[in-house]
């Protein structure tokens, strides 16, 4: 195995620039740098992971928390943490967190204390007031994305807000008679985000004169087979029918065109489909939608996690990160169009 004193014999350094160099510890001059990193890719050199950890106090491994792993969402907010992170050279632990008490707390009170990781990000999961308190007590910088997440720097997504512009924008093409395909009562955890979406899609009828017709919605389970079982429910059973559907999610959205489709209905022609995610089979789908930019909030996070740890270690303090409101768009496609009757 190649050593740090081969490195620094080909490069014409002493080892402490070598370490110096890597471990971006240390001030040394660009050309000696350049050497180094020369040297070191000559003779394939890596850092040890541990003997940086020892020399540095970093673990340059960062521990993230998410509810589920087979959800397009979650995966996707994570691909974009993951993405960020490993262009700065760190790692990822992830801890999958159920709803299970015991699971829960054998996270925060033994797995988080090994001080594994140098900071942890938080993928939509509502901390209780004992587990941020001990997140707090492990001294690491904490992002969360989702929220209120109260004493914790949270990046948040205004669920009502997404849901009234959904249905806001059915409501623009003339449609009066709009269903709604949410979640069962086992997915409304952490945020509440379907009923969150619920209250969005009553608040913009409410504030067009239309009183939510309780016929007219359908949970689901965020899915497309789910979306399509609750598409057919809605368009195939016999009193009210629809002219548009507002779905909490681009997947149950893509479930209901299918559903739609096999029951003859001509969309959008016959009904239009809003959903909110801005998933990438929405674009093949040619679904409308409100896109949260999942991608775009995990290296949002990730990179306020950076610079709270980039701060720590020059002037050994995290800054203060200042909530904030993730963006949203309305993303028009050839699933919605002018009511025509």
């Amino acid at each position: 195995m190649v050593g740090i004193d081969e490195v620094a014999r080909l490069a014409g350094v002493s080892t402490a620039t070598v370490s110096r160099a890597l471990s971006g510890r240390g001030n040394v001059s660009d050309a000696s740098r350049a050497r180094v990193e020369a040297a070191a890719h000559t003779l394939g050199y890596v850092v040890s992971a541990s003997a940086s950890s020892l020399a540095s106090g970093r673990t340059r491994n960062v521990g993230v928390l998410v509810p589920y792993l087979d959800r397009w969402f979650f995966s996707t907010v994570l691909s974009g943490i993951a993405r960020e992170l490993m262009a700065h050279g760190y790692d990822i632990t992830l801890y999958s967190l159920s709803a299970d008490r015991e699971q829960r707390r054998e996270v925060f009170e033994t797995s988080l204390k090994r001080q594994r990781v140098d900071g942890v990000i938080a993928i939509s999961i509502e901390l209780g007031s004992e587990e941020s308190g001990r997140v707090g007590e492990l001294g690491l910088p904490v992002i969360a994305i989702g929220g209120p997440n109260p004493g914790l720097a949270t990046l948040t997504v205004d669920d009502v807000a997404v849901a009234r512009l959904a249905t806001e924008h059915l409501l623009a093409l003339g449609h009066r008679e709009i269903a709604h395909i949410g979640a069962s009562p086992e997915f409304d955890i952490d945020f509440h985000i379907p009923t969150q979406r619920r209250q969005g899609f009553e608040l913009a009828l409410d504030a067009a004169g239309i009183t939510p017709n309780p016929a007219l919605y359908e949970p689901a389970d965020f899915t497309i087979e789910g979306g399509f079982r609750a598409g057919k429910q809605l368009l195939g059973r016999p009193g009210d029918r629809p002219t548009a559907i507002f779905a909490a999610s681009d997947e149950m959205a893509i479930g209901a065109l299918l559903a739609a489709r096999e029951l003859g209905y001509r969309v959008p022609e016959d009904l239009s489909i809003v959903g909110i995610d801005g998933h990438e089979l929405g674009k093949f789908f040619q679904v409308t939608t409100v896109d949260q930019f999942p991608g775009d909030q995990g290296v949002r996070a990730a990179k306020a996690l950076l610079a709270a740890l980039e701060a720590r270690e020059q002037h050994g303090e995290s800054p203060t990160v200042v909530p904030g409101q993730l963006p949203f768009e309305l993303v028009v496609r050839n699933t919605t169009a002018r009511l025509d009757r």
